[in-house]
């Protein structure tokens, strides 16, 4: 073992080399250095993090969350005395946007330093299958080479190319960070997660929206009752959903841009967010000089251990597509460094992944939707618990709401949870820690024999075990 070790480093400048510092990323240099490997990291951009920290998940999360304190301060009636609502511009709320990224940053560039990983920023292609090529900003270049190679250089917006997103007013979900105008409508082209969360973001702030569904509901893999909550909170704050359209055109005007619908229909608006979809960070690597082709969407194709068709080659995170989270990339890059390192694991993610969607409100899931159990024909029942019910959420002034527990209606194995509203994203994951438990320790009454603290939100599970229960007979 130790003579394989002196080999490849006598042989490569590192053990691995790691393209992306995203959470796919990070999350393999960090394994790989612990375990004593000698690890390089290649990041495009002048500071780590990806596109995770710099414009998707950190940045839409904390602006989601500064919105979300504007509309509960303004609900309030300890604080909405005056006959005008208090407001703030996108650009207030990037204030805390921006220290939020900043902090991440610090805290994430801490993490190579003290792990002894070499930071190289510069953008990485391919010379062969150990050897990468780095151009820097100033025009200089040099070239490292590793003996195993783990691609995690994520996703971007879709763009298609009959769309002039040069244009000030059309905008993706990289570039509307840089939003400087204080537009009062706004079209958002695609209903996927992106483009509800930033739907929540831009009502809250006043404005109107127009939200273009290029499918016949919304986020159509959650449950039906969930997304249909979320449908009716959207329409009840004012928000226009169009189902079912695609565009034939999209004009960028001086004052805002028109959007022609495939259907006939035109609407216009100060500027448009087009959030339809993403591609795989490969066309620029080179991975045709080492065999290796992407998919129409750019993603890469990997095995059960996250290898490419080329053996030291690995890739995790968005850039292998689904299931495309932030928090399924970190495991990714940790199971696949102990595959390079040969350490003994399971090597999957789990099969149930919690999904959390950060709309105004929340919504979040793990395991089946009723309309999967039912296609199946599993027998299963519902519990359930409406926040207005607890005493915390009357408190916290946030009664909208529920949880729903699906559970099998022979061995009260529990199958599926489904939460709408404030703090979702945190309760799902009580209920996921008695789902995973093997055998008979995965049950709903684990919610009844067990003590909760009391005002909580946790207590809707003891609430919701309680309802389905009734329900047997």
């Amino acid at each position: 073992m130790a003579k394989a070790k002196s080999t490849s480093k006598a042989t490569y400048d590192f053990d691995a080399i790691v393209i992306g510092t995203g959470p796919g990323g990070e999350g393999a240099a960090m394994n790989l250095t612990k375990a004593g490997q000698k690890v390089a990291v290649i990041e495009k951009h002048s500071e780590v993090g990806g596109g995770c920290t710099h414009w998707g998940t950190i940045p839409s999360k904390a602006l989601r969350h500064s919105v979300s304190r504007l509309v509960e301060y303004n609900s309030n009636p300890l604080f909405n005395q005056s006959e005008k609502a208090a407001t703030l511009t996108f650009d207030n709320i990037l204030q805390h946007t921006t220290k939020v990224i900043r902090d991440q940053v610090r805290l994430r560039g801490g993490f190579y330093s003290r792990n002894d990983v070499k930071v190289y920023h510069g953008e990485a292609t391919f010379v062969d299958k150990h050897s990468l090529h780095i151009q820097y900003p100033d025009g200089s270049s040099e070239q490292i080479t590793a003996k195993t190679i783990v691609i995690a250089t994520g996703s971007r917006p879709y763009r298609p190319a009959d769309v002039d997103f040069t244009h000030s007013r059309i905008y993706d979900s990289d570039t509307i960070l840089s939003l400087k105008h204080e537009p009062k409508s706004i079209i958002i082209y695609g209903a996927g997660v992106i483009g509800c969360e930033y739907a929540s973001i831009f009502r809250g702030l006043g404005c109107k929206v127009d939200l273009i569904n290029t499918r016949d509901r919304l986020l159509s893999f959650m449950d039906a009752e969930m997304t249909d909550s979320l449908s009716y909170h959207f329409w009840n704050s004012g928000i226009v959903i169009r189902h079912g359209e695609e565009y034939s055109a999209i004009e960028g005007r001086d004052d805002g841009v028109v959007l022609t619908l495939q259907s006939g229909k035109r609407m216009k608006a100060d500027c448009i967010l087009f959030a339809n979809g993403r591609t795989g960070n490969t066309d620029k690597l080179g991975i045709e000089n080492i065999g290796l082709t992407a998919n129409s969407r750019g993603s890469l194709t990997v095995d059960n251990t996250y290898q490419t068709q080329v053996d030291n080659i690995y890739a995790i995170g968005d850039v292998i597509g689904y299931p495309s989270l932030a928090s399924a990339a970190y495991d990714q890059g940790r199971i696949a460094a102990d595959y390079i390192l040969n350490i003994s694991t399971e090597g999957q993610l789990i099969e149930d992944i919690p999904t959390g969607i950060y709309t105004i409100p929340e919504m979040s899931s793990v395991g089946k939707n009723e309309q999967e159990l039912t296609a199946a024909k599993i027998p299963y029942e519902v519990g359930r618990a409406s926040f207005k019910h607890l005493a915390r959420a009357q408190i916290g002034a946030s009664p909208v709401g529920s949880l729903k527990i699906l559970f099998h209606c022979d061995t009260k194995e529990i199958l599926g949870i489904h939460c709408f509203g404030e703090r979702s994203a945190e309760i799902v994951h009580i209920g996921q820690a008695i789902m995973q438990q093997k055998g008979e320790a995965n049950t709903i009454e684990y919610f009844v024999h067990t003590t909760f603290n009391y005002p909580t939100m946790a207590e809707a599970y003891r609430v919701a075990a309680l309802n389905g229960l009734n329900r047997l007979f």
